[in-house]
Parts: C-alpha cells; sequence; structure tokens
C-alpha cells in the first residue's frame, strides 16, 4: 500500500529536500538534441522559425528547460501541474496510469501535451503563444519518460529520503540528475549534445535498433492524448519493476550510487533515448504530416480544433487526483 506522509512532516521534508525538476538540464538538453539528430529537414526550418532561434545549433536543445523557469515565476505558476500526472497505483505490487482517476480537472502532462500539440497548430494563437507552446512540447516529452513524473507515491518520490554517493536528497532528484549525472560526468551543453550522439547511434544501429520503430506504436498526433497515455502507461511501469522493485524501505537504507545505479542506470539510458526518438516524431508529424522515422503518416484531412480539457463526456470516478495535488502544494513541489 502507498505510505502517505502527512502535510506537516511533507512540509517539515520540504526544507531539506531539493525538489526536483524533472531529468535535470542534462536529460532534457539530451532529449532534444536527439531529436535534433532525427527530425527532419522540414521540421527543423519550422521549429526553428517559430522559436526564432534560426542559427542556433541546438535549437531545440536551448529550450528543453525553459518550462522549468517559467513553473517558478508568478505568470507561469499555473503550469506546475503540467509537468506530471498522478498515477494512484501501488507500487511495487501494482503499477499503472488511468486518466480519469490520475488527471485532475485542471490537468496534468497526458493533458497538457495535448493542448500544446493543439496551439502550436493553431491558426488562431499569436506567435507568442505559438511559441510557448512548442517549448512546452519540448519539455513535456521529456517529463513524462521520467518513471517518478507518472507517479502519486510519496510526491513521485520527492518524500522518499535517501542517500546518494554521501549526500542525504530523495529519490526523484536521483533520477532526474544525480544518476544521469553520473553516467556522463557533467551536466554542461557539450555534455547532453557528446549524450545524444552517443543514444541516436544506438537508436540507429546499436543496443536500440530492433526496438526503436516500436516506439513509435500508437502515435496519433490527431489524439495527443491517447499518444501522450501511452508514453505515460509505459513510464510508469518501471516504478514497480525498476524505481521500487523493492519497496519504499529498500530504498531508504544504503548509499544508492552503487548496486542501485548499477540496476537503474539502463533504464534511465531507455527512456532518455525514447523520449527523444519520440518527440523527434512528434515534431515531425506536427510540421509534416509525416515522420521520416517509419512509414506513419498522418491525415491532414483532419480538422484541428483548440483542445478542451476536460473533453466532452469526462466523468471522474474519485478524487484521487486533486488530492494528490494538494500534497505537491503543501511542500511547495511542483515536480
Amino acid at each position: 500500500m502507498p505510505r502517505l506522509r502527512t502535510a506537516a512532516a511533507a512540509i517539515a521534508a520540504a526544507g531539506t529536500l531539493p525538489l526536483a525538476s524533472a531529468w535535470g538540464t542534462l536529460g532534457h538538453e539530451t532529449v532534444a538534441f536527439i531529436a535534433q539528430n532525427f527530425v527532419s529537414a522540414d521540421t527543423a526550418a519550422w521549429a526553428q522559425g517559430i522559436l526564432d532561434v534560426s542559427s542556433s545549433s541546438s535549437y531545440l536543445a536551448s529550450v528543453a528547460t525553459w518550462a522549468d523557469s517559467y513553473r517558478y515565476t508568478t505568470e507561469g505558476a499555473f503550469s506546475a501541474e503540467y509537468h506530471y500526472i498522478d498515477a494512484n497505483d501501488s507500487p511495487p505490487d501494482s503499477c499503472g496510469v488511468e486518466l480519469e482517476r490520475d488527471c485532475p480537472d485542471s490537468g496534468c502532462i497526458v493533458s497538457a501535451i495535448a493542448n500544446y500539440t493543439s496551439r502550436v497548430q493553431s491558426s488562431s494563437v499569436s506567435s507568442t503563444e505559438k511559441q510557448m507552446a512548442l517549448k512546452w512540447i519540448i519539455h513535456f516529452l521529456g517529463d513524462i519518460h521520467q518513471p517518478l513524473h507518472d507517479e502519486a507515491l510519496e510526491v513521485g518520490g520527492n518524500g522518499i529520503d535517501v542517500t546518494y554517493d554521501g549526500e542525504s536528497t530523495n529519490l526523484h532528484h536521483i533520477w532526474d540528475s544525480n544518476m544521469p549525472e553520473q553516467l556522463i560526468g557533467g551536466y554542461a551543453l557539450s555534455d547532453a549534445e557528446s549524450w545524444a550522439t552517443t543514444l541516436t547511434t544506438a537508436i540507429k544501429s546499436g543496443a536500440y535498433a530492433s526496438e526503436a520503430a516500436g516506439w513509435l506504436d500508437g502515435m496519433d498526433v490527431d489524439d495527443a492524448q491517447a499518444s501522450a497515455l501511452v508514453w505515460a502507461q509505459d513510464t510508469n511501469k518501471y516504478v514497480c519493476s525498476v524505481v521500487l522493485p523493492d519497496g519504499v524501505s529498500a530504498v531508504e537504507s544504503g548509499d544508492l550510487s552503487g548496486t542501485y545505479y548499477d540496476d537503474s542506470i539502463d533504464t534511465i539510458k531507455l527512456q532518455v533515448a525514447k523520449a527523444g526518438y519520440r518527440l523527434a516524431a512528434w515534431l515531425d508529424l506536427i510540421a509534416t504530416g509525416e515522420t521520416g522515422l517509419s512509414k506513419m503518416k498522418r491525415d491532414m484531412s483532419v480538422k484541428r480544433e483548440d483542445y478542451v480539457f476536460p473533453p466532452e463526456g469526462w466523468a471522474r470516478r474519485d478524487n484521487s487526483a486533486e488530492r494528490q495535488k494538494h500534497k505537491r502544494h503543501a511542500i511547495g513541489c511542483t515536480c
């Protein structure tokens, strides 16, 4: 059963635990560089035009963490809850994401991806709003591939105290930053570009070559919510199998920079690779109607309207998602 800490304990912990920011700079920029390596020339020109960075060699990577900065501003505070979906499951015994149960009426990462996919294509949206929409898409496709961004337990792992390389931190933070940075040895833009090159090779001709096409199964830019839900469900399963296979107590003792790191790092590499490859395909489908990564094509005759959440006929079974949102707000956590 999920172990839920009291609001008082969570508030006290917030003063000492770093609140993580979704893959950290290294992960997000790597995802973006991978996408740059795979998008078509037409898509690259489309994205550069929207972002107004036509001369940049890191046109996606340079904006990949904008959403994390923006959510801490007064005007961007509304977007904080769009970085995750709180799966009210029961790891390690049972994992799963259910949209009606886990996404509050105010939105979550699944509905946000659908919304901003619609807005980036809308003729009624200003150039500034379209640019923001694209930045959110780039960021959220990274977030949704981090397992603890698809999990409610202990505020997405932020409330699970752990030790990493002799330092006190929390489980969410080591998945976002500590473990990727231990693997690569830094978090500069050049580190991200180098890691992206390695993972791109693995996708094209290495360890992921035989499975990469399957990462695009079910991708439909005209049903963006369904596609994003597939990604959330695919990612959430690792909470049971890799993040917490032996439960919370197993990670609260010992230093996780050893055996736990060894058992987790392959999943981190896989998820960053998936995120970058899927982001490339998603942007290709939005910009050109097809992707050079597979034979997938989009029905361009489908009329796209601005996405509205909740959709017509939405019926929530319980208020679990609202309760989880309040827990995050109670500790000042927006990840």
